[in-house]
């Protein structure tokens, strides 16, 4: 009886039950963190009650590896975490309210995942969200830095070209930083790119493997269709019709959508489909290889986005691009030139 008592309350924070402060119960407290959870990874999602972290977190409860699963939000978290915490699944959720129950959110995480942030509105592009987007996840990466250092943290918030150089300026601030721990999720595009061109050759996206190299905003979303698996061949105006929507897919949604939103559940798909990834690598699997912008010597440039080989330790090692078409040695140079800019925007916010 006590066991199932204990299961019940693990899917509860304290600070959602309706007590007072004098008050007490046997099912607080540390004894009944972990009661019921299954065997897996704890998981923090920052950023959970918006339109992006909703979806993201319930997928993340349905995924078998993860015994322990955080919400945390400035709004509305207590509603969200009440809500997913009835899926008859493994993992134990709890919820966190605010900046004063963000650090009790982090503390022992093995993987943080950031979609804090406000979205893309039409007409905007994502550098336009830098000036609120580059403060949150400054301050969410000085908690990680306090509270999980080893954790690997996948980050969503855009614009990624910048917001993954703040967090590494955040990191190397506190002595925790560990280039092959901090990834910039650019999942979404490869997304994109299997399911654009699976529609062009007529096959099932699943069967479809398309690199998308650079970064992850506009003409810095790279493509390369050449090497397309299964092997393929392209049209000129094939070309140029897929990789504009590639480049374009963010634009397409916001603007389908008219002011009520972005890609909002393709990209928490996304993300949670990168999270597996990094699960699975961290449990000791072999040969997961997927793209991601991160710490990078594949260019000239301080960060790029490109296939790398995951394990226990976050990156293990970042593959080259690879042999290039002409179209595609002409876009690099288009996408390096503006990453050049978005990096050093990113650093220098983070080093005012």
């Amino acid at each position: 009886m006590s066991e199932r008592i204990a299961r019940i309350a693990a899917h509860f924070n304290p600070h959602n039950l309706n007590m007072k402060e004098n008050e007490t119960c046997s099912l607080m407290g540390s004894n009944c963190r972990s009661k019921g959870g299954a065997p897996g990874f704890k998981v923090a999602i920052l950023g959970a009650a918006g339109g992006i972290g909703q979806p993201l977190s319930m997928l993340m409860k349905i995924n078998p590896l993860v015994s322990v699963l955080h919400l945390y939000d400035v709004v509305n978290t207590l509603g969200v975490t009440a809500d997913i915490s009835h899926m008859d699944t493994g993992a134990v959720v709890r919820g966190f309210l605010g900046q004063k129950q963000l650090e009790d959110a982090l503390i022992g995480m093995d993987l943080v995942i950031i979609p804090a942030g406000v979205p893309r509105k039409p007409g905007m592009t994502r550098d336009d969200l830098f000036n609120i987007n580059a403060g949150i996840v400054k301050t969410l990466c000085e908690a990680i830095a306090k509270c999980c250092p080893k954790a690997i943290v996948n980050l969503i918030s855009n614009p990624v070209n910048s917001t993954v150089p703040i967090a590494a300026e955040v990191f190397k601030r506190a002595g925790t930083y560990d280039p092959n721990r901090l990834l910039g999720v650019t999942m979404l595009d490869v997304v994109r790119a299997n399911t654009f061109v699976a529609e062009v050759l007529g096959l099932d996206p699943r069967e479809v493997d398309v690199p998308v190299v650079g970064g992850h905003a506009g003409i810095t979303i790279l493509p390369l269709l050449s090497q397309v698996k299964p092997p393929c061949s392209f049209t000129p105006k094939e070309i140029e019709y897929l990789t504009d929507r590639i480049q374009n897919g963010g634009t397409e949604v916001v603007e389908a959508k008219a002011g009520a939103g972005s890609a909002t559940l393709s990209m928490a798909y996304a993300a949670v489909k990168y999270a597996d990834a990094c699960l699975r690598a961290l449990r000791g699997d072999a040969g997961i290889i997927e793209c991601a912008y991160v710490d990078s010597k594949v260019t000239e440039l301080p960060f790029f986005a490109s296939k790398v080989r995951l394990g226990r330790g976050g990156v293990e090692e970042i593959l080259p691009l690879g042999p290039l078409n002409d179209y595609e040695r002409e876009g690099l140079e288009k996408a390096k030139k503006e990453l050049v800019a978005s990096v050093e925007k990113g650093v220098s916010f983070a080093r005012k």
